[in-house]
């Protein structure tokens, strides 16, 4: 690559982002802030990474909190085994390496929930090592700069773009230059309208010159979204408590506490069968459609069309695995699935 990293450099001097993790530097700030940035945009980031670090400032804290609050910390930012594997990280810096965070790459890397990308951060800007970090945004700036028309997403690729990086890395500020793609890619490098004129690579880009910079870089399309159908029952009763269901450990939303209910794959659920779900003696509940909420809420994978239903009636015969009865104060510490606290919030508040 022929571009110059004094270029980068000096524009990311007077134009970078001022962002709390950068405030700190230090190891396990980086390491926070990336795990968290993983599939989240940064301004999302930003009151939960200030969040998270008053309840859990130093690694030792993080690694001897329990899992609930942990996960509950992180509820609304999705992708949960991103917090599991930082709590389970924590203990294992703690256990394997005394507590201090290492700055080898196989023994970063050997952390649960730490992959290249998140390693190459830590590491050049922490300990200022002389190491790549190559995401989404660097892999689309490179693909331009380099006019490279293959897709992005093959590991052969990544390969040839992490090894193009790895030869640019500056010696003196490794960190400041990863965090200058990084910003780049966020605010010049943009996808489908990228910013050339006010790029400080924009001479030496080879996109730029041909006239292809809105073509890449290639991506093969992701699959839709499948849609599911949810129907869930929020069920009070005279004490004010919510009958909740906790998910499985494994799969979507491993853990989570969610208002119990069916799904169907192709069409809304009736309201007999979520009284049949709930009980054999259907007659025994009210289900109807007043008071109904529906929400929708969209994974990587899949769509939720969600309606709750408030349902009155004798409780005493349901039995739902793997459910429990919880006090209002108890709720507000679970970690909840999608947007069923929002259903919980909505009934407390609307319903006498």
């Amino acid at each position: 690559m022929s571009w110059k990293t004094d270029f980068l450099l000096t524009w990311y001097d007077q134009h970078k982002r001022k962002l709390p993790w950068r405030d700190r530097n230090d190891a396990y700030g980086i390491w926070v802030s990336e795990i968290m940035l993983q599939q989240t945009r940064v301004d999302t980031v930003i009151p939960y990474y200030l969040r998270w670090m008053e309840r859990f400032p130093t690694l030792n804290v993080l690694a001897h909190a329990q899992e609930t609050e942990v996960v509950r910390y992180w509820e609304g930012l999705g992708y949960y085994s991103r917090a599991r594997n930082l709590r389970r990280g924590a203990g294992e810096v703690l256990e394997r390496f005394g507590g201090q965070i290492p700055d080898n790459l196989t023994q970063l890397r050997s952390i649960a929930g730490i992959g290249e990308y998140t390693a190459g951060a830590i590491l050049s800007i922490a300990f200022h090592a002389r190491v790549p970090a190559v995401d989404g945004n660097v892999l689309r700036i490179i693909s331009r700069l380099e006019n490279i028309g293959d897709d992005i997403a093959k590991p052969a690729v990544k390969r040839q773009i992490t090894a193009l990086v790895a030869d640019k890395v500056p010696h003196d500020r490794p960190g400041d230059f990863n965090q200058a793609l990084m910003d780049l890619g966020a605010s010049i490098c943009i996808p489908r309208t990228p910013l050339c004129s006010q790029c400080p690579l924009s001479g030496d880009c080879r996109a730029y010159a041909l006239g292809t910079e809105r073509t890449l870089p290639l991506k093969a399309p992701k699959n839709k979204p499948e849609p599911v159908y949810v129907a869930a029952g929020v069920l009070r009763d005279a004490t004010g408590r919510f009958l909740l269901r906790q998910r499985p450990q494994q799969g979507l939303l491993a853990g989570m506490w969610e208002f119990p209910g069916i799904e169907r794959p192709d069409r809304h659920a009736h309201i007999q069968e979520l009284q049949e779900f709930f009980t054999p003696a259907a007659e025994s509940l009210v289900i109807t459609e007043n008071n109904r909420l529906d929400m929708t809420h969209t994974f990587s994978h899949r769509r939720w069309f969600i309606r709750f239903y408030f349902i009155e009636g004798d409780f005493s015969k349901i039995a739902v695995p793997d459910s429990k009865w919880i006090e209002p104060a108890a709720c507000d510490q679970l970690p909840f699935a999608g947007p069923h606290r929002q259903a919980a919030l909505h009934y407390c508040t609307n319903i006498g």
